[in-house]
């Protein structure tokens, strides 16, 4: 892979791209608290579902990534975002995730969002907690046990939170 990353709108075509990256992190069950057996239509509509907008990450026309932008919470909250992540195993140490996370600030801020929150950051996730804390996002909040990991047992999730 040579090329730089392109990112783009998530078309209906870009189901099964989005499943091979689903799949794995899904079934893996260690950073999302999503159910390790969700059938592939229903990951794919969970991804997708976002009322922001759903990007995908790619190099050389390869897709690497995926994110999703939607408001954090309804009425009194909706200044608010709240974003998704996915990369394949394949872009794992290339960025792919940090340039995600640019375009999303820069696209919660072009649609008027006041701050991006991440509401249940497993705390084992410590790759995504280190490109978060680089970015400018503060742990305001800990909720001690409150993620069941399938290899470490209960441990804690963190709230996360930065002003755009």
């Amino acid at each position: 892979m040579s090329g730089a990353v392109a990112l783009r709108p998530v078309l209906p075509g870009d189901a099964d791209a989005l499943w091979e990256m689903l799949r794995p992190v899904f079934r893996a069950g260690d950073t999302y608290a999503i159910d390790p057996e969700i059938p592939r239509e229903d990951a794919v509509a969970y991804w997708t579902r976002a009322d922001q907008g759903v990007w995908l990450a790619e190099i050389d026309g390869r897709p690497l990534g995926s994110y999703y932008l939607k408001t954090n919470q309804p009425g009194g909250g909706a200044h608010v975002c709240n974003c998704g992540f996915v990369t394949s195993p394949a872009a794992r140490g290339l960025g792919i995730a940090r340039q995600m996370l640019d375009h999303a600030l820069a696209a919660a801020k072009h649609a008027g969002f006041y701050a991006m929150q991440f509401n249940f950051v497993v705390s084992t996730n410590t790759r995504a907690i280190d490109i978060w804390t680089r970015a400018g996002f503060e742990t305001v909040g800990r909720l001690p046990g409150a993620f069941d990991h399938p290899r470490q047992g209960r441990v804690d999730a963190l709230v996360m939170y930065r002003r755009l």
